[in-house]
């Protein structure tokens, strides 16, 4: 065959037939491609377990109006579903699925460490008793009819607490805190 023949007497498809295939087949790939990751990148969230823990005050309408006013989410942290059995009057949050959780309890015993002289944070007219941990820190309320912990993994921001502070602010009147004596 001559190369200098005209396009009609080639061997062959015609040129603009093989760059359609070859367009289509490209697209083709590209989109398995993309349905595939998309696929793998959402992680289905599974239920999380919340340790029971001590909260004699779980149970009280402090508790029930509390737990009735929480957000779904805490900035990055979204609800999570706990698995059953769930102690009373907690919930947790979750960032991704598998990751550290904000975890609440209301209705806990005042903490031990929790005295006069103890240094308190105020976030949106709540106080909070900090209780310092290597990867986590809890917060308690000190200034409302029950005790609530808001345990807080590190790096998690001030978005939680605030969040939190706001649904206690809304829910339960303040009180005077009652720390234990000096030890």
């Amino acid at each position: 065959m001559n190369e200098f023949a005209p396009d009609d007497e080639r061997d062959g498809p015609p040129r603009t037939l093989l760059v359609a295939a070859i367009v289509i087949a490209v697209g083709a790939v590209v989109a398995v491609l993309a349905v595939a990751a998309t696929r793998e990148s959402t992680p289905t969230r599974q239920p999380v377990a919340i340790a029971a823990a001590p909260a004699p005050q779980a149970d009280s309408d402090a508790c029930r109006a509390l737990m009735a006013v929480l957000p779904d989410d805490l900035d990055d942290y979204h609800r999570a579903q706990a698995m059953a059995p769930a102690p009373a009057s907690t919930a947790a949050w979750e960032a991704e699925p598998g990751s550290d959780l904000v975890v609440l309890r209301c209705g806990i015993d005042r903490p031990d460490d929790f005295v006069a002289s103890s240094p308190l944070q105020g976030v949106d007219d709540v106080n909070w008793f900090r209780i310092p941990g290597e990867d986590r820190t809890t917060w308690v309320t000190v200034d409302r009819p029950v005790y609530i912990a808001l345990t807080l993994p590190a790096g998690s921001g001030p978005t939680p607490i605030q969040r939190i502070s706001t649904a206690v602010g809304q829910s339960m009147p303040a009180i005077v805190p009652n720390p234990g004596p000096i030890r």
